[in-house]
């Protein structure tokens, strides 16, 4: 377990052999620059509104700003939940020296690189900025509906929450957040740029929610015993060995029956979950490699290719599903 005598004002200090690096490395790590998946979505959203191409042309601005605030609000919630990983210890046992996979620099509190003063500071000022580029995205969005008012704002909210503060994923709602912070962050900026609430956009986003879902629980999995013992409570960190994997494998079952669904219902065009396809053979490779084979790591590095794959798809099925409405005949 991490030592808390450490003063959140004191200097942590470098674990003997640990590399020193420049702050604005450690800043970065901390932020976890290099994990820019949730980002993606905004690519979902401009496919969905490319055609027309005026539509894209006011959407611009906003768009653009609303991508620069998310990932100043995501890195404030990622350096606030290595605050709560340092201070209750998980982040010390899943990157300690019995997890060689797991580099120590990326957690540069436990690294000791950067103090737990700094990294509140760094979320504080990630916050605020990330705050005033969502508000000066609503600012200058074309429509602003009320209900896409308030996912921004309870996104905002919720984000700082995450483990910190309420602590939601430490109460038994961070798989539920996961994805639903990815549906968030394509329905909401969708909805700022056409004034319109859209199905088969929601079925995009939640899809899109599904990838960051189905490599965190892959994390958690590998993380159960320093989740266990911080009081973190995620499903891997509650359930058996073999209750876990159920349910991962539920989790990505239940991706392809929503599409296939959405599909079925008129949601989404009959076309879309053919098209979604691929991503439900790359799930089934994720599931084997990490509970059949036991390599939950690589597992849960096949699942950002599954969900990068699953982006651009989702991306691809809008600019499909437009061409085909302007065809002869409207029929998608």
């Amino acid at each position: 377990m991490t030592d808390h005598t450490h003063s959140p004002h004191a200097p942590v200090p470098v674990p003997r052999g640990a590399r020193p690096e420049r702050k604005v490395r450690s800043y970065a790590r901390l932020g976890k620059l290099d994990v820019y998946d949730y980002y993606l979505g905004m690519a979902v959203v401009v496919f969905a509104v490319a055609l027309p191409a005026g539509h894209l042309a006011a959407a611009a601005a906003p768009l653009a700003l609303f991508l620069a605030g998310e990932v100043f609000v995501i890195m404030a919630m990622v350096a606030l939940d290595d605050v709560t990983g340092f201070r209750d210890g998980s982040d010390a046992h899943n990157y300690g020296p019995d997890h060689p996979r797991r580099k120590r620099l990326r957690k540069p509190l436990v690294a000791g690189t950067l103090t737990v003063r700094e990294a509140l500071g760094f979320a504080c000022i990630t916050a605020a900025a990330g705050a005033a580029l969502w508000g000066l995205a609503a600012a200058l969005a074309p429509h602003r509906p009320l209900w896409a008012l308030a996912v921004v704002a309870g996104t905002f909210v919720t984000a700082l929450q995450y483990s910190y503060g309420l602590r939601i994923s430490y109460r038994g709602f961070q798989e539920v957040f996961l994805a639903a912070l990815g549906a968030a962050l394509v329905v909401a900026p969708y909805g700022l740029v056409t004034g319109s609430f859209s199905g088969f956009v929601l079925v995009q986003g939640v899809l899109f929610g599904f990838g960051p879902l189905l490599f965190g629980v892959y994390s958690n999995t590998n993380d159960a015993g320093g989740d266990r013992a911080a009081g973190r409570l995620t499903v891997a960190s509650v359930a058996t060995p073999r209750g876990n994997a159920v349910f991962v494998g539920v989790l990505s079952a239940a991706e392809f029956a929503l599409g296939a669904l959405a599909s079925a219902t008129g949601l989404a065009p009959w076309w879309f979950v053919l098209w979604m396809a691929p991503v439900t053979a790359l799930r089934v490779r994720q599931y084997l490699t990490g509970f059949r084979h036991g390599d939950i790591m690589r597992a849960r590095r096949q699942g950002f290719v599954a969900h990068r794959v699953a982006t651009a798809l989702l991306a691809g099925a809008n600019l499909l599903a437009a061409f085909l409405a302007a065809a002869p005949g409207g029929a998608a």
